[in-house]
């Protein structure tokens, strides 16, 4: 008897969980996830249009790198003091899309010496001093000290094409005369500047410096 009663128990039991399980749970009846008024979220990938909006925003971001690859970069230069790399900067201030200035170390030939060898002692150089007062050639110096000593100085030119000429009446003359250049380390002023690819500056215009050229250079 006991047995029959737990085991009629058991089916009642199970009858009201499934009927709650049935009537007590929102899925149940289709109800949706979201309150009345709300919009269902859903993945970007899923909306219409998605991937026409994602290939522009790709295509916009192409289009920024190739106007930056667009861009052209120039170097002016050699200027002759600070002061005149100043005045370039300023009449191409609102020209270019940067600019950057710099100085720049540079050996240059600053002129040309023309002169007799040493000679062996300091009475053989006042020899071919006194030869050269002979032949009335003037403009000379006998250097006396240093690692020059014994040498006669002939002349010291700026150009070069001066400098052969004395050589030239020397040799003529039956001196040994010899040309050797002159060089030291100069500064020289440069300005960098980059401008949009479409649009050329014609610095030329605004820098009227005849010494000043440009070539093109890496950008920065």
């Amino acid at each position: 008897m006991f047995l029959r009663l737990l085991f009629v128990l058991l089916i009642a039991l199970n009858l009201v969980v499934g009927v709650w399980l049935w009537l007590g749970q929102p899925y149940a009846h289709g109800v949706k996830a979201t309150d009345p008024g709300v919009a269902e979220l859903r993945l970007l990938s899923e909306l219409p249009g998605a991937a026409t909006s994602v290939s522009t925003a790709a295509q916009a971001q192409l289009s920024g790198r190739n106007n930056a690859a667009g861009e052209r970069c120039l170097t002016l230069g050699p200027f002759a003091t600070p002061q005149d790399l100043r005045l370039a900067r300023q009449a191409l201030l609102h020209q270019t899309l940067r600019m950057r200035s710099r100085q720049e170390q540079t050996r240059q030939t600053t002129s040309w010496w023309v002169y007799l060898p040493a000679a062996a002692s300091r009475a053989k150089a006042l020899a071919q001093a006194r030869e050269l007062d002979r032949k009335q050639i003037s403009d000379y110096f006998v250097v006396s000290t240093g690692d020059q000593s014994n040498t006669i100085s002939l002349g010291l030119f700026k150009d070069p094409a001066n400098a052969r000429k004395r050589r030239d009446e020397l040799v003529t003359a039956g001196f040994p005369a010899q040309i050797s250049e002159r060089t030291e380390d100069v500064p020289e002023y440069w300005l960098d500047l980059v401008e949009a690819g479409t649009d050329r500056l014609g610095w030329r215009q605004r820098i009227h410096d005849a010494g000043v050229g440009a070539h093109d250079s890496h950008c920065f």
